[in-house]
């Protein structure tokens, strides 16, 4: 059975995600696991060491009923169709769920964003940020108001580097044939600013990788990489982006909120982030 994990916070946005991420499940049969960490507040003084500021056992208790709570909530929406789980803990929320991925090896995390643009959409701070990095398991990330209503199309931006070794191929056609959905292939460059001696090779390469998926390939111009992607995928009604973001280069520019470098346009799609293989 496939395991879909949702981190939760209990606020609005991580909400909307645990509503998408539990129609897949649905959609799937997966199971969903609601996942919290948290953390105790403490005082500092100058001449004492940290102290909690509450109870421990209290802040537990409180947020395990805020998790049987959600258990219950997503029980009646879904009558039982899907197994649900919680999991909580105390840590810091990256390696706490990283540890946990490792161990049940999940189809997907599930988490929500508060930026309805590309770029806002992925600047959720730094322990999403840390998440992203971090974390081997594919993520997708939900924009405000998005619902899950299957996955027919998705678009995978390729910059067509080093595609041998960094293209988890694997891994995008596992979603594209769990969705049975059709596979668009984008890169996007601007007067040939990225076409090297070897990008022919590379576009070979790539189609050797994904050939079972029967992937159909776009080349556009934009000079802005990732305004272009999502302007592609809103005109195809793309239901789901996938980047890879190589060494972390993507999600670094991506976080990079500049008055140069912010989109226009405001995309409804959600994010698929998996690493290089």
């Amino acid at each position: 059975m496939k395991a879909i994990v949702v981190p939760t916070d209990f606020s609005p946005v991580a909400l909307n995600a645990m509503n998408y991420a539990t129609d897949m499940a649905v959609a799937l049969q997966a199971s969903l696991t609601l996942f919290h960490v948290y953390q105790i507040p403490v005082s500092y003084t100058d001449t004492q060491a940290p102290l909690p500021v509450v109870n421990i056992s209290d802040i537990e208790d409180m947020c395990r009923q805020q998790l049987e709570d959600l258990k219950q909530q997503v029980e009646k929406l879904t009558s039982g169709a899907i197994q649900v789980n919680t999991e909580l803990r105390m840590g810091l929320v990256e390696s706490e769920l990283e540890d946990f991925c490792e161990n049940i090896r999940p189809f997907a995390v599930v988490m929500g964003t508060k930026g309805a643009s590309l770029v806002e959409r992925l600047f959720l701070g730094s322990t999403t940020l840390s998440v992203l990095r971090k974390l081997t398991t594919p993520v997708v990330v939900v924009p405000p108001g998005s619902s899950f209503k299957g996955i027919q199309k998705i678009v995978f931006a390729c910059d067509l580097k080093a595609v041998a070794e960094t293209i988890p191929a694997a891994t995008i056609k596992s979603w594209v044939n769990t969705f049975n959905a059709e596979l668009l292939v984008l890169n996007v460059d601007y007067d040939n600013r990225n076409f090297k001696p070897d990008t022919p090779e590379q576009s070979i390469l790539l189609h050797q990788l994904l050939s079972e998926a029967k992937p159909k390939y776009y080349f556009i111009e934009n000079e802005n990489v990732e305004s272009g992607i999502s302007e592609f995928a809103e005109k195809n009604n793309a239901d789901l982006i996938v980047t890879v973001p190589k060494k972390q280069r993507l999600l670094d520019r991506l976080f990079q909120k500049s008055h140069t470098n912010t989109l226009a346009v405001h995309s409804h799609i959600p994010i698929l982030s998996i690493h290089e293989k």
